[in-house]
């Protein structure tokens, strides 16, 4: 009994990003995978990603045999995402076999079977001594054929074939009208199916996988965005993480002195999520801005991500108040990136985000204003990405600040963004702009911060060629 508790069914890590994790540690070890999808969708390079990943980070040689795509055209596609297929097939770690199929010479009679590909495929894994193969697509392979029994007889040879080699094997398929697959039979066959999605949804292209099956372990069974890009393909969980992320006692600067003294602790706990919400003109930005600059002083990388204005504007912007911007970008301490929300749909937006996480492991996060992304989603989809991206950030100790805009701020909320994700942020800082004595006043109110203890009053404020200055704190 205690044996069967502590197996650990074998798997072959794919080392393509968040694919492993839904997976749960990658494909299953020394089986057939199949990857099916329609034109466009990306499996060649899903496949060679797949090969070239075993190649650098798990040292296993690999074999991509196509039947489409020249070697040449092999690696020049390949070559812009930082693939160098001929530097791996110099090194005799990866062996690309073309094998020219064309359709319209092939002719049925008699027996028709695969052993010379066996015969061709088999020297190919010998050569380099491959732990993983690739073949692209199973179609061509079985263009010429018109007896479906003798065809199905076939497939099943060659996946049987390919798990007697011990390789763990990714075959690509074109979609089929009723079936995942053309002939609908690789799908029952195969180990491990995934099913890749390409789709335009108002105007927005998305690329989505979903793990059909996979026989012997677990595996998420939600829709997963995918996204390619200058590194390959990257794939994101969309479900939350478990509440299972450690807090910090410790306690980081807002940037501002004045508003540290406002809570009990002298500041924001770190890894804990800020929303500053607002109606226009109440210095959202810039309230956000001194939370980046407090991460940039202490040496500390942060990535602002804004909506709403350009790099240049915000550096501008910011100069006039003193906060110097354009000195922590040449420093590499602050990583700007704009876009607007309609470039991409949510769970790219997310996607992108989370990139720029991995990439340059920030300890402060700025998201200006989240109220943007209401255009591309609605409420619920917006708020499951805040979710998600806030566990992401809480798990890796980061502090996240939002910026919302709320069209109005008295007993009750008029924006659904801010109201939902009001509930999730640690601390609520409210800002607001009201006419008082024929002119305009600003004025601050921490509406809660949990695990801290803070002024229940409203602070007035002014902006100067200094920045923020408070009147009566």
């Amino acid at each position: 009994m205690k044996a069967i508790e502590n197996y650990a069914f074998p798997k072959t890590p794919s080392g393509i990003s968040g694919l492993d994790e839904i997976t749960e540690g990658g494909f299953p070890a020394g089986r057939p995978v199949l990857i099916c999808g329609s034109a466009g969708c990306g499996k060649t390079l899903f496949a060679i990603q797949f090969l070239v990943n075993g190649i650098l980070d798990y040292n296993e040689p690999g074999v991509f045999m196509s039947f489409e795509e020249s070697t040449k055209d092999l690696s020049q596609n390949v070559m812009s995402l930082g693939f160098d297929l001929e530097k791996l097939k110099a090194e005799n770690k990866l062996r690309v076999d073309h094998v020219h199929i064309e359709r319209s010479e092939i002719e049925e009679t008699g027996e028709y079977d695969l052993e010379a590909i066996f015969i061709r495929l088999n020297y190919a894994i010998e050569s380099v001594g491959a732990k993983r193969v690739v073949i692209d697509t199973i179609e061509s392979l079985f263009s010429g054929m018109k007896n479906l029994a003798l065809l199905r007889s076939e497939i099943r040879r060659l996946f049987h074939w390919l798990k007697e080699k011990g390789v763990t094997a990714i075959i690509t398929g074109e979609r089929g009208d009723n079936f995942l697959t053309r002939q609908g039979l690789e799908e029952y066959v195969s180990d491990c199916v995934i099913l890749l999605d390409f789709r335009v949804i108002e105007q927005i292209a998305t690329r989505r996988l979903r793990i059909i099956k996979y026989r012997g372990s677990m595996h998420g069974t939600n829709e997963y965005p995918f996204l390619i890009d200058e590194h390959g393909i990257s794939v994101i969980p969309v479900t939350s993480l478990k509440l299972d992320y450690k807090s910090s006692n410790d306690v980081v600067s807002t940037g501002l002195p004045a508003l540290d003294k406002m809570f009990t602790g002298g500041g924001v706990f770190r890894g804990s999520s800020t929303l500053i919400t607002g109606t226009a003109g109440t210095a959202k930005t810039i309230l956000a801005s001194y939370f980046a600059v407090s991460g940039c002083k202490r040496n500390e990388p942060v990535v602002y991500f804004s909506f709403e204005e350009s790099p240049d504007q915000l550096v501008r912007n910011m100069a006039t108040i003193e906060l110097d911007f354009a000195s922590y970008i040449q420093s590499n301490h602050l990583h700007l990136h704009a876009s607007r929300p309609s470039l991409q749909g949510l769970e790219m937006h997310l996607l992108t985000l989370q990139k720029m996480l991995d990439e340059h492991k920030p300890k402060t996060v700025i998201i200006d204003p989240i109220s943007s992304l209401i255009t591309i989603g609605s409420g619920s989809e917006v708020r499951a990405m805040l979710v998600r991206l806030m566990d992401v950030m809480k798990t890796r100790q980061i502090n996240s600040i939002f910026t919302s805009l709320i069209h109005r701020f008295d007993n009750e909320f008029s924006d659904a963004i801010s109201e939902s994700v009001s509930s999730l942020a640690d601390t609520w800082i409210n800002l607001r702009n009201e006419d008082k004595n024929g002119g305009r006043a600003r004025s601050l109110l921490i509406v809660k911060s949990r695990g801290m203890g803070h002024t229940n009053e409203q602070h007035d404020f002014i902006i100067t060629n200094k920045g923020i200055e408070f009147q009566n704190a």
